[in-house]
Protein backbone atom coordinates (compact mmCIF):
# COMPACT_ATOMS: atom_id res chain seq x y z
CA UNK A 1 0.00 0.00 0.00
CA UNK A 2 1.54 3.73 -1.07
CA UNK A 3 1.90 5.59 2.15
CA UNK A 4 -0.07 8.77 1.90
CA UNK A 5 1.83 12.02 0.38
CA UNK A 6 0.65 13.74 3.45
CA UNK A 7 2.37 11.61 5.65
CA UNK A 8 5.26 10.59 3.82
CA UNK A 9 5.99 14.70 3.77
CA UNK A 10 5.48 14.76 7.43
CA UNK A 11 8.25 12.21 7.95
CA UNK A 12 10.31 13.48 5.90
CA UNK A 13 9.70 17.35 7.21
CA UNK A 14 9.79 15.85 11.18
CA UNK A 15 13.55 14.14 10.26
CA UNK A 16 15.18 17.07 8.45
CA UNK A 17 13.82 19.72 11.62
CA UNK A 18 14.99 16.61 14.15
CA UNK A 19 18.38 16.29 12.17
CA UNK A 20 19.30 19.51 10.73
CA UNK A 21 17.31 22.08 12.55
CA UNK A 22 17.39 21.02 15.63
CA UNK A 23 13.66 21.62 16.15
CA UNK A 24 11.82 18.79 17.66
CA UNK A 25 9.10 20.68 18.69
CA UNK A 26 8.61 21.66 15.25
CA UNK A 27 8.80 17.73 13.99
CA UNK A 28 6.13 16.91 16.57
CA UNK A 29 4.23 19.48 14.98
CA UNK A 30 4.58 17.77 11.68
CA UNK A 31 3.53 14.58 12.84
CA UNK A 32 0.39 15.65 14.33
CA UNK A 33 -1.11 17.77 11.37
CA UNK A 34 -0.73 14.29 9.21
CA UNK A 35 -2.16 11.86 11.92
CA UNK A 36 -5.34 11.54 10.39
CA UNK A 37 -3.88 10.04 6.90
CA UNK A 38 -2.38 7.14 8.28
CA UNK A 39 -3.54 4.17 7.03
CA UNK A 40 -2.30 1.11 8.25
CA UNK A 41 -0.57 0.05 11.81
CA UNK A 42 3.08 -0.20 10.05
CA UNK A 43 2.44 3.65 9.25
CA UNK A 44 1.34 4.42 13.12
CA UNK A 45 4.12 3.00 14.57
CA UNK A 46 6.52 4.82 12.44
CA UNK A 47 4.99 8.34 13.10
CA UNK A 48 5.06 7.04 16.81
CA UNK A 49 8.84 6.13 17.11
CA UNK A 50 10.00 10.00 14.98
CA UNK A 51 7.56 11.37 17.73
CA UNK A 52 9.21 9.14 20.37
CA UNK A 53 12.35 10.23 18.92
CA UNK A 54 11.40 14.32 18.92
CA UNK A 55 10.32 13.42 22.42
CA UNK A 56 13.48 12.71 23.56
CA UNK A 57 15.29 15.59 21.83
CA UNK A 58 12.82 17.73 23.58
CA UNK A 59 13.90 16.63 26.81
CA UNK A 60 17.79 17.25 26.20
CA UNK A 61 16.54 21.14 25.36
CA UNK A 62 14.27 21.85 27.80
CA UNK A 63 16.09 20.78 30.84
CA UNK A 64 13.18 22.48 33.06
CA UNK A 65 10.39 19.92 31.68
CA UNK A 66 12.67 17.23 30.45
CA UNK A 67 11.25 14.02 32.88
CA UNK A 68 7.66 14.76 31.01
CA UNK A 69 9.24 15.44 27.75
CA UNK A 70 11.09 11.52 28.32
CA UNK A 71 8.32 9.99 30.09
CA UNK A 72 5.95 10.68 26.91
CA UNK A 73 8.53 9.38 24.58
CA UNK A 74 9.19 6.53 26.17
CA UNK A 75 5.84 5.82 25.90
CA UNK A 76 5.68 6.23 22.42
CA UNK A 77 8.57 3.95 21.41
CA UNK A 78 7.05 1.43 23.85
CA UNK A 79 3.56 1.73 21.17
CA UNK A 80 5.04 1.28 18.26
CA UNK A 81 7.02 -1.76 19.62
CA UNK A 82 3.58 -3.10 20.84
CA UNK A 83 2.97 -2.76 16.51
CA UNK A 84 6.20 -3.76 15.28
CA UNK A 85 8.48 -5.30 17.78
CA UNK A 86 10.92 -6.28 15.11
CA UNK A 87 12.10 -2.90 14.75
CA UNK A 88 15.68 -2.84 15.68
CA UNK A 89 16.07 0.76 15.60
CA UNK A 90 13.16 1.49 17.54
CA UNK A 91 14.31 -0.62 20.32
CA UNK A 92 17.81 0.47 20.22
CA UNK A 93 15.99 4.37 20.81
CA UNK A 94 14.37 3.21 23.84
CA UNK A 95 17.14 1.22 25.78
CA UNK A 96 19.20 5.02 24.68
CA UNK A 97 16.48 6.55 26.20
CA UNK A 98 15.65 4.52 29.34
CA UNK A 99 19.23 4.38 29.97
CA UNK A 100 19.72 8.56 29.85
CA UNK A 101 16.36 8.63 32.12
CA UNK A 102 17.97 6.34 34.41
CA UNK A 103 21.21 8.48 34.93
CA UNK A 104 18.73 11.32 35.47
CA UNK A 105 17.01 9.62 38.44
CA UNK A 106 13.75 9.67 36.21
CA UNK A 107 11.27 6.76 36.02
CA UNK A 108 9.75 5.07 32.86
CA UNK A 109 6.34 6.16 34.60
CA UNK A 110 3.72 8.87 32.88
CA UNK A 111 2.64 11.40 34.75
CA UNK A 112 -1.57 12.73 34.32
CA UNK A 113 -0.28 15.41 32.32
CA UNK A 114 -2.32 15.98 28.70
CA UNK A 115 0.40 17.25 26.47
CA UNK A 116 4.07 18.16 26.53
CA UNK A 117 4.56 20.50 28.91
CA UNK A 118 7.69 21.98 26.24
CA UNK A 119 5.05 22.87 23.74
CA UNK A 120 1.97 25.46 24.76
CA UNK A 121 1.66 26.55 27.79
CA UNK A 122 -1.32 25.43 30.34
CA UNK A 123 -3.31 28.11 29.81
CA UNK A 124 -2.34 27.94 25.51
CA UNK A 125 -3.00 24.15 25.95
CA UNK A 126 -6.54 24.71 26.83
CA UNK A 127 -7.24 26.59 24.10
CA UNK A 128 -4.93 24.33 21.68
CA UNK A 129 -7.19 21.33 22.64
CA UNK A 130 -10.77 23.10 22.36
CA UNK A 131 -9.67 24.94 18.83
CA UNK A 132 -8.67 21.41 17.61
CA UNK A 133 -11.24 19.49 18.66
CA UNK A 134 -13.38 20.77 16.07
CA UNK A 135 -11.31 19.39 13.07
CA UNK A 136 -9.58 16.24 14.60
CA UNK A 137 -11.35 13.18 12.94
CA UNK A 138 -11.31 11.65 16.22
CA UNK A 139 -9.73 11.62 19.89
CA UNK A 140 -7.62 9.21 19.21
CA UNK A 141 -5.90 11.25 16.24
CA UNK A 142 -4.58 12.60 19.20
CA UNK A 143 -4.34 9.83 22.10
CA UNK A 144 -0.66 8.81 21.46
CA UNK A 145 0.44 12.32 21.59
CA UNK A 146 -1.72 13.71 24.34
CA UNK A 147 -1.48 11.89 27.72
CA UNK A 148 -4.51 12.08 28.91
CA UNK A 149 -5.27 9.74 31.55
CA UNK A 150 -8.13 7.71 30.13
CA UNK A 151 -6.14 4.68 30.85
CA UNK A 152 -6.42 3.61 34.78
CA UNK A 153 -3.22 2.66 36.28
CA UNK A 154 -3.02 0.16 39.25
CA UNK A 155 -0.49 0.08 41.69
CA UNK A 156 1.74 -3.02 43.10
CA UNK A 157 3.38 -2.53 45.77
CA UNK A 158 5.86 -5.43 46.35
CA UNK A 159 8.08 -7.23 48.43
CA UNK A 160 10.88 -9.60 48.19
CA UNK A 161 14.24 -10.27 49.48
CA UNK A 162 17.76 -8.81 48.12
CA UNK A 163 21.19 -9.56 49.47
CA UNK A 164 19.79 -10.72 52.38
CA UNK A 165 17.76 -7.72 52.69
CA UNK A 166 14.20 -7.26 52.58
CA UNK A 167 12.98 -4.64 49.81
CA UNK A 168 9.64 -3.48 49.37
CA UNK A 169 9.16 -1.17 45.99
CA UNK A 170 5.78 -0.17 44.04
CA UNK A 171 5.35 -1.41 40.37
CA UNK A 172 2.79 0.89 38.36
CA UNK A 173 1.01 -0.46 36.06
CA UNK A 174 -1.19 1.37 32.68
CA UNK A 175 -4.02 -1.09 32.06
CA UNK A 176 -5.28 -0.61 28.25
CA UNK A 177 -8.97 -0.43 28.79
CA UNK A 178 -9.61 -0.43 24.88
CA UNK A 179 -7.25 -3.13 23.74
CA UNK A 180 -8.27 -5.52 26.43
CA UNK A 181 -11.98 -4.81 28.03
CA UNK A 182 -12.80 -7.57 29.77
CA UNK A 183 -9.44 -8.21 30.98
CA UNK A 184 -8.92 -5.17 32.28
CA UNK A 185 -12.55 -4.81 33.93
CA UNK A 186 -11.87 -8.38 35.42
CA UNK A 187 -8.27 -7.59 36.86
CA UNK A 188 -9.66 -4.06 38.43
CA UNK A 189 -12.87 -5.96 40.22
CA UNK A 190 -10.40 -8.15 41.85
CA UNK A 191 -7.72 -4.85 42.51
CA UNK A 192 -11.15 -3.41 44.52
CA UNK A 193 -11.72 -6.65 46.17
CA UNK A 194 -8.61 -6.90 47.97
CA UNK A 195 -7.83 -9.90 45.94
CA UNK A 196 -4.34 -9.50 45.39
CA UNK A 197 -3.29 -8.27 48.57
CA UNK A 198 -1.19 -10.87 49.99
CA UNK A 199 -0.68 -12.74 46.59
CA UNK A 200 3.06 -13.95 45.76
CA UNK A 201 4.80 -14.23 42.71
CA UNK A 202 4.88 -17.63 42.45
CA UNK A 203 6.99 -18.41 39.30
CA UNK A 204 9.93 -16.16 38.36
CA UNK A 205 11.93 -17.61 35.50
CA UNK A 206 14.73 -15.19 34.44
CA UNK A 207 14.97 -13.83 30.84
CA UNK A 208 11.40 -14.64 30.80
CA UNK A 209 9.30 -13.19 32.63
CA UNK A 210 7.60 -12.90 36.51
CA UNK A 211 4.48 -14.47 37.74
CA UNK A 212 1.73 -13.77 39.78
CA UNK A 213 -1.80 -13.43 41.15
CA UNK A 214 -3.37 -16.61 41.88
CA UNK A 215 -5.64 -15.45 44.11
CA UNK A 216 -7.36 -19.15 45.21
CA UNK A 217 -4.46 -21.17 46.11
CA UNK A 218 -1.32 -18.72 46.04
CA UNK A 219 1.00 -21.51 44.42
CA UNK A 220 0.08 -21.22 40.63
CA UNK A 221 -2.68 -23.82 40.51
CA UNK A 222 -5.53 -21.80 41.05
CA UNK A 223 -7.37 -18.25 39.83
CA UNK A 224 -10.79 -17.07 38.24
CA UNK A 225 -12.19 -14.46 36.43
CA UNK A 226 -14.16 -11.75 38.53
CA UNK A 227 -17.12 -11.79 36.24
CA UNK A 228 -18.50 -14.20 34.19
CA UNK A 229 -17.94 -13.84 30.29
CA UNK A 230 -19.65 -16.92 28.93
CA UNK A 231 -16.44 -19.13 29.66
CA UNK A 232 -16.67 -21.86 32.09
CA UNK A 233 -13.09 -23.51 32.39
CA UNK A 234 -12.85 -21.98 28.71
CA UNK A 235 -15.99 -23.93 27.90
CA UNK A 236 -18.34 -21.49 26.10
CA UNK A 237 -21.26 -21.52 28.00
CA UNK A 238 -23.96 -18.83 27.78
CA UNK A 239 -25.80 -18.97 30.70
CA UNK A 240 -23.73 -18.18 33.55
CA UNK A 241 -26.31 -20.50 36.11
CA UNK A 242 -24.73 -23.72 33.77
CA UNK A 243 -21.60 -22.65 35.41
CA UNK A 244 -20.99 -24.78 38.66
CA UNK A 245 -18.74 -21.97 40.62
CA UNK A 246 -17.34 -18.69 40.24
CA UNK A 247 -13.91 -20.70 40.36
CA UNK A 248 -14.35 -21.76 36.61
CA UNK A 249 -15.24 -18.34 35.44
CA UNK A 250 -12.70 -17.91 32.73
CA UNK A 251 -12.09 -14.96 30.17
CA UNK A 252 -11.85 -15.74 26.81
CA UNK A 253 -8.59 -14.08 24.51
CA UNK A 254 -8.24 -10.59 23.60
CA UNK A 255 -4.82 -11.54 22.31
CA UNK A 256 -5.56 -10.03 18.93
CA UNK A 257 -5.69 -6.18 20.31
CA UNK A 258 -2.35 -5.45 18.70
CA UNK A 259 -0.66 -5.45 22.07
CA UNK A 260 3.02 -7.29 21.99
CA UNK A 261 5.46 -8.82 24.64
CA UNK A 262 7.67 -5.88 24.92
CA UNK A 263 9.76 -4.45 27.63
CA UNK A 264 7.11 -4.05 30.95
CA UNK A 265 4.36 -5.95 28.91
CA UNK A 266 1.61 -7.26 31.41
CA UNK A 267 0.00 -10.31 30.26
CA UNK A 268 -2.66 -12.74 30.79
CA UNK A 269 -1.23 -16.06 31.82
CA UNK A 270 -3.43 -18.86 31.23
CA UNK A 271 -3.89 -22.85 30.71
CA UNK A 272 -4.88 -22.94 27.46
CA UNK A 273 -7.03 -20.46 24.79
CA UNK A 274 -9.86 -18.68 26.97
CA UNK A 275 -9.13 -20.17 30.25
CA UNK A 276 -7.54 -16.65 31.38
CA UNK A 277 -8.19 -15.65 34.89
CA UNK A 278 -6.84 -13.91 37.57
CA UNK A 279 -3.04 -14.82 37.11
CA UNK A 280 -0.62 -12.34 35.49
CA UNK A 281 2.76 -12.06 34.61
CA UNK A 282 5.23 -8.97 33.21
CA UNK A 283 8.02 -8.96 30.83
CA UNK A 284 11.37 -7.92 32.46
CA UNK A 285 14.08 -5.48 30.44
CA UNK A 286 15.68 -8.76 29.39
CA UNK A 287 13.00 -10.56 28.69
CA UNK A 288 11.93 -12.53 25.95
CA UNK A 289 8.41 -13.74 25.57
CA UNK A 290 7.48 -12.51 21.63
CA UNK A 291 6.79 -16.17 21.16
CA UNK A 292 3.94 -15.71 22.72
CA UNK A 293 2.30 -13.16 20.87
CA UNK A 294 -0.53 -13.75 18.55
CA UNK A 295 0.22 -13.34 15.04
CA UNK A 296 -2.31 -13.90 11.51
CA UNK A 297 -2.26 -17.10 10.68
CA UNK A 298 -0.85 -18.47 14.16
CA UNK A 299 -3.07 -21.82 15.57
CA UNK A 300 -3.68 -20.50 19.12
CA UNK A 301 -4.96 -24.03 19.96
CA UNK A 302 -2.17 -25.32 19.55
CA UNK A 303 0.86 -22.57 19.97
CA UNK A 304 0.26 -20.51 23.13
CA UNK A 305 -0.94 -16.98 22.78
CA UNK A 306 -1.44 -14.76 25.14
CA UNK A 307 -3.62 -11.66 25.77
CA UNK A 308 -1.05 -8.66 26.69
CA UNK A 309 -3.39 -5.69 28.18
CA UNK A 310 -1.34 -3.10 30.45
CA UNK A 311 2.48 -1.95 30.19
CA UNK A 312 4.70 -1.13 33.48
CA UNK A 313 5.13 2.43 33.41
CA UNK A 314 6.81 3.06 36.83
CA UNK A 315 8.99 0.41 38.65
CA UNK A 316 10.24 -2.12 36.48
CA UNK A 317 13.47 -1.96 37.75
CA UNK A 318 11.58 -3.96 40.33
CA UNK A 319 10.29 -6.63 38.03
CA UNK A 320 14.29 -6.55 37.03
CA UNK A 321 15.16 -7.42 40.42
CA UNK A 322 12.33 -10.42 41.18
CA UNK A 323 13.20 -11.65 37.70
CA UNK A 324 16.66 -12.17 38.72
CA UNK A 325 16.46 -13.74 42.30
CA UNK A 326 17.62 -17.24 43.46
CA UNK A 327 14.63 -19.75 42.70
CA UNK A 328 14.50 -23.54 43.23
CA UNK A 329 12.22 -25.26 40.06
CA UNK A 330 11.15 -21.69 38.81
CA UNK A 331 9.66 -20.75 42.49
CA UNK A 332 12.04 -17.70 44.44
CA UNK A 333 13.55 -18.69 47.15
CA UNK A 334 12.28 -16.26 49.14
CA UNK A 335 8.60 -15.38 49.31
CA UNK A 336 7.92 -12.21 46.80
CA UNK A 337 4.28 -10.48 48.30
CA UNK A 338 2.20 -8.15 46.52
CA UNK A 339 1.22 -6.18 49.95
CA UNK A 340 -1.71 -4.28 48.15
CA UNK A 341 -2.75 -3.69 44.99
CA UNK A 342 -5.06 -0.10 44.19
CA UNK A 343 -6.14 2.08 41.54
CA UNK A 344 -4.32 5.26 41.76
Amino acid sequence: MPIPAELQKAWDDATDLLEEKNDPEGALEALRSAWGSIDNEAQRAKTLSLAADAGTEMGVIDKRNQKSHWQKAYKNYNKSLSIDPKNKETRRNMNKLASMMDEQAISLGLGLQMFDQGNPTPIGLLVMVLSMAAFLVSIKLVSDFLDDGSNPVVALEVQYVLNGQSVTGEIEVEMYRDEAPMHVESFLTHVENFQYDGVQFHRVIDNFMIQGGDIENMGGSGGYAAHYYGYCNGESIPQESDCRQKEDYTIPHEHENGLKHTVGAFAAAHAGLNTDGSQFYIVPTDGSASHLDWEAGKDCTTSSCHTVYGYVISGLEHVDAISNLETQNDSPVDPVRIISARIL
